[in-house]
């Protein structure tokens, strides 16, 4: 949504990509089961393999990294910590082909497989 603004342009980018059958990146917050499921169901439709990354972070680290934002990209605390409490992690039940869980270690991720009782939140 950063890049496309609306929503009417991204299904108009999702039907180009489902058209010309071409890979594509959906890098939103997508916090619950719900705005997760309009994407994989589209895309399972279509028939390609879904991959899912989990950037996991605790809300006081993902507090302090916004404090370092600047102008329009900083969010307001509260509203950070209401997305916090929305989140519901991923899970393959969903319809994933894979799942990933990426952390931040030392300025540094690290990618891990999947295991449903990972949390890495808190």
């Amino acid at each position: 949504m950063d890049l496309l603004k609306t929503r009417k342009r991204e299904n108009q980018f999702l039907k180009l990509c489902f058209d010309t059958n071409s890979q594509f990146v959906v890098d939103n917050t997508n916090l619950t089961q719900e705005e997760r499921e309009k994407y994989i169901k589209l895309a399972k439709d279509k028939k390609y393999r879904v991959t899912g990354y989990f950037f996991a972070s605790s809300v006081n680290a993902a507090l302090e990294r916004n404090k370092q934002r600047q102008g329009k990209d900083r969010i307001p605390d509260v509203g950070v910590v209401s997305c916090y409490k929305k989140l519901v992690l991923p899970s393959y039940a969903e319809g994933f082909d894979e799942l990933f869980y990426v952390q931040l270690h030392s300025e540094e991720f690290t990618v891990a497989a999947w295991h449903e009782e990972a949390t890495g939140t808190g």
